[in-house]
């Protein structure tokens, strides 16, 4: 008897927020935006993970187009040497408008980047170079879902160029209202508490 999936809800576009009791160093405390989501399984990048590589470093003519800090942002465990990149659109462009992107929800889309930089910059709010991304098997991330990992959230634009100073963490859970709004506050290891 087949009921919901539990990963239903999921859909490019939307963000997965790791619970609080999520102890796996890949993802605690993590925000993760997903890019692609189907039967097989589903890809997104953590945007909350920068590390200390600089773009310049490893694409040079990127470097100096995408959001400070400059840096690449881990995407997630899963092919670390593979770079991926986001964009947020400006207001008025369309993915199918602007080459060199593929659309995955709204003004965010993937920027391929083996284009050309100069052509597409003049036409988005920013962009942000991921190295990996998280990646689930068929039915992994349901069963990661019912077992209380992640929370299901919608995603706003500017989540994809948001500056790690500030906790995306907290401040995507403060914004889904109560009482989801409360787990933002988690201490995370209780014994601190």
């Amino acid at each position: 008897m087949g009921g919901v999936r539990a990963d239903a809800e999921v859909e490019p576009g939307t963000l997965l927020v790791a619970a609080p009791t999520m102890f796996d160093p890949n993802f605690r405390r993590t925000v993760v935006f997903v890019i692609d989501h189907r039967d097989e399984g589903t890809l997104g990048v953590v945007l909350n993970r920068p590390s200390e590589v600089e773009v310049d470093e490893v694409l040079p003519n990127w470097g100096e187009h995408v959001v400070a800090p400059r840096s690449v942002f881990v995407g997630g465990p899963v092919e670390k040497k593979t770079a991926l990149c986001l964009a947020a659109l400006r207001t008025g462009e369309t993915a199918a408008s602007v080459p060199g992107v593929i659309a995955v929800r709204g003004p965010v889309a993937l920027v391929d980047l083996d284009a050309e930089p100069d052509a597409l910059v003049q036409r988005v709010r920013g962009m942000r170079v991921f190295a990996g991304y998280a990646g689930w098997d068929s039915g992994q991330l349901a069963e990661e879902i019912d077992r209380g990992d992640w929370l299901i959230v919608p995603a706003l634009p500017g989540d994809v160029l948001a500056t790690p100073d500030g906790d995306l963490w907290s401040q995507v859970l403060r914004r889904q209202g109560l009482p989801t709004a409360f787990l933002a506050t988690h201490p995370g290891d209780l014994q601190l508490n």
